[in-house]
């Protein structure tokens, strides 16, 4: 399997987990968002960017941010569906202003 490229994100969201109050933590289960992900949901979904402007913003291709965006909404679906914990972390990422200089 070829290495991924390294894509860029705006900033770090810092230490985030999100868990459903109606169960201990011990009791669920997790999913495991990564930063790049995290970013493509950021810009496709909160910012409404095309997917071809968050692409540029990524230092991607628009068919790898395509499944880059795919993937983190079917684990925050899973999350969400399956009362699981969604946790943000890892990748392979620099964190910056995402723009090309």
């Amino acid at each position: 399997m070829r290495p991924k490229k390294t894509r860029w994100v705006k900033c770090a969201p810092g230490e985030r987990c999100f868990k459903p109050r109606c169960k201990p933590l011990h009791e669920l289960q997790g999913v495991r968002l990564s930063l790049d992900e995290f970013e493509a949901l950021r810009l496709a979904d909160f910012e409404e960017l095309k997917q071809a402007d968050a692409a540029k913003l990524m230092r991607v291709s628009r068919p790898t941010f395509s499944r880059i965006v795919a993937s983190a909404r079917k684990k925050v679906a899973d999350g969400l569906v399956n009362i699981k914990v969604i946790r943000i972390e890892g990748g392979c990422c620099n964190v910056g202003g995402g723009s090309k200089e």
